[in-house]
């Protein structure tokens, strides 16, 4: 729901602020105060393409904001979102558009979007029916659309089961032209990978061999280095014997001897000492481990050729698979899944050619299903369109429905097509072809009104009228009202009208004036009346004298039939 449009420096308005509530909200005011410009700049707002010849002169831009309650329309949230803009804490986003010489900008929710997207959010949000605007049911799409709607919840499961059956069909489709498309290439990919798993078969690499063999390589290959180092290291630690003086293990002894010594005068010391035991043990362990290293190591030519080749064979694993031996094993394992899928090709083309077949038979039911709710939907819709017609001065005209049988498709194997008879002997014609911007409007409000009142309530759009009462009065004039406010019952409404019988079924009156600035410049603003201003208003749409005595009394006289007619 739209709450409220800011307008500045837009045509003739300079400044202008436009509260907007739920229910039917009328604008009027004089020819040529700025009504037009209030709609220009919600056209703005929804995406519209800007021109840069309607900013106010001496202005060097036109800004145009708009706040929009989105608690009902959760999908839009998400498209906000994706965009990168924020949603408040109520629920509502702030749009904004700028139009400059050469340009113009759009932000979403505080982030720079393109033109388009405010274009995608209008379209689930706002309807505007106007001369110069584009229809909510312009295609046989969306005409489809209307009359799927206006079928019912019962319609609506059968639909939506045809177009699950749809949707998974075109998968299978897809994944089978794929395989069958891609044989040769999948073939090629099977022969690679029996090629590859047969190698790591044949040379069967284990775990961490590649590491054990280089670090048994590097020791074989510098035995008789390592066994002096290590003789080296062991006589330096016990010499001879564990009693040469100069060995580690003598200087720990004499250490630990002196301190012994004199541990009953000062605790400390022999604290000192057990540590200096300590080493001893350990220094001592270390001797036993050099000795039988330098015991164990021994040179063995023939044990490093064989540790060499087999690193070199280890070599054409890791240059082809993976740069360890343990990657080699990974890629096995994938690729012999991989393999597998392969191999399985023909068997899961067979079985989803099979569920394809079963899929075609459920979707001719349920297409056949899908039509027939379709054309018993067309002649209600029909029905209560023309009826409403009757009452918005266009009695003899009538609305057809017409469902015509189609190639399948997404959405059945139907094209929907409204067609208007504008009285009787014309011929019928593609809605949007052949009638004024008036009469459309009027049309389009008598199917938006049949739309609104089918089934379940739906969430649906803001509506925007403009000119819905173009060439109608009196009596149908009051129809023209009463049915706005019908229509508001379920959703916002707003209408600019120059008709005093359709402003008084408004729950909110906005009017536009004009006058001239200082810099002899027309200016507009916007004020929202109520009680007297709302009556004087009213007089002066219905004579032109706000102030006649005869116009301010059939003025409330509609005020209050308008209150008992809803």
């Amino acid at each position: 729901m739209l709450e409220e449009i800011a307008i500045e420096d837009l045509g003739v308005i300079r400044s202008a602020r436009v509260p907007l509530s739920a229910g039917l909200t009328v604008i009027t005011g004089e020819t040529g105060a700025g009504k037009t410009m209030v709609l220009t700049g919600l056209g703005l707002l929804m995406g519209g393409k800007a021109d840069p010849g309607g900013i106010r002169p001496g202005a060097e831009r036109a800004v145009v904001e708009g706040r929009i309650d989105l608690t009902r329309h959760p999908e839009v949230v998400g498209r906000v979102d994706d965009a990168g803009g924020s949603v408040d804490d109520d629920g509502s986003v702030v749009v904004v558009r700028t139009v400059a010489a050469g340009r113009s900008r759009a932000h979403l929710g505080g982030r720079g979007v393109p033109q388009g997207v405010l274009a995608e959010v209008a379209d689930e949000l706002v309807t505007v029916h106007g001369q110069s605007d584009q229809l909510r049911l312009r295609t046989p799409a969306k005409q489809r659309e209307a009359l799927d709607r206006f079928a019912g919840s019962e319609h609506a499961e059968v639909l939506s089961a045809y177009r699950a059956a749809w949707t998974e069909r075109a998968g299978l489709r897809a994944e089978i032209d794929d395989l069958t498309s891609r044989a040769a290439e999948r073939a090629r990919e099977a022969e690679l990978l029996r090629l590859g798993l047969a190698e790591v078969e044949r040379i069967d690499p284990q775990p961490g061999e590649d590491a054990e063999l280089t670090a048994l390589t590097s020791r074989l290959g510098n035995a008789e280095e390592l066994r002096q180092a290590a003789q080296r290291a062991h006589d330096a630690v016990v010499g001879l014997d564990m009693e040469t003086e100069g060995s580690a293990v003598h200087a720990l002894e004499q250490a630990r001897r002196s301190l012994e010594a004199v541990a009953e005068a000062d605790p400390a010391l022999g604290e000192q000492a057990g540590r200096l035991a300590e080493a001893t043990y350990l220094v001592n362990d270390v001797a036993t481990e050099l000795s039988g290293y330098v015991a164990d190591l021994q040179a063995d030519p023939a044990a490093l050729e064989t540790a060499h080749q087999r690193l070199a064979e280890l070599g054409t694993l890791t240059r082809s698979y993976g740069d360890t031996v343990d990657e080699v094993l990974r890629w096995a394992s994938d690729a012999g899944l991989r393999l597998l899928d392969l191999d399985d090709g023909d068997d899961r083309v067979t079985a989803m050619r099979d569920r394809v077949v079963e899929l075609d038979d459920r979707l001719a039911e349920l297409a056949t299903r899908v039509t027939a709710g379709r054309r018993a939907a067309s002649d209600r819709l029909a029905e209560a369109v023309t009826a409403e017609l009757s009452g918005l001065a266009m009695s003899g005209a009538r609305l057809e429905v017409e469902v015509r049988g189609t190639e399948p498709g997404p959405s059945g194997a139907d094209q929907v097509a409204f067609l208007l008879e504008p009285h009787p002997g014309a011929p019928a014609r593609p809605l949007g072809k052949g009638a004024s911007g008036g009469e459309l409007s009027r049309v389009m409000l008598a199917v938006e009104v049949a739309l609104a009142t089918a089934g379940d309530e739906p969430v649906l759009p803001t509506f925007v009228f403009d000119e819905v009462d173009a060439g109608v009065g009196g009596r149908a004039a009051v129809e023209v009202g009463r049915r706005l406010a019908q229509l508001a019952r379920r959703t916002q409404v707003v209408v600019v009208t120059h008709l005093a019988q359709v402003a008084a079924f408004a729950d909110a009156h906005l009017v536009v004036t004009k006058a001239t600035g200082g810099d002899d410049v027309t200016v507009t603003g916007v004020q929202q009346v109520a009680e007297d201003d709302r009556v004087r208003e009213l007089a002066r749409m219905l004579s032109g004298q706000e102030d006649s005595a005869t116009a301010r009394q059939h003025a409330l006289e509609l005020l209050e039939s308008s209150a008992v007619g809803r």
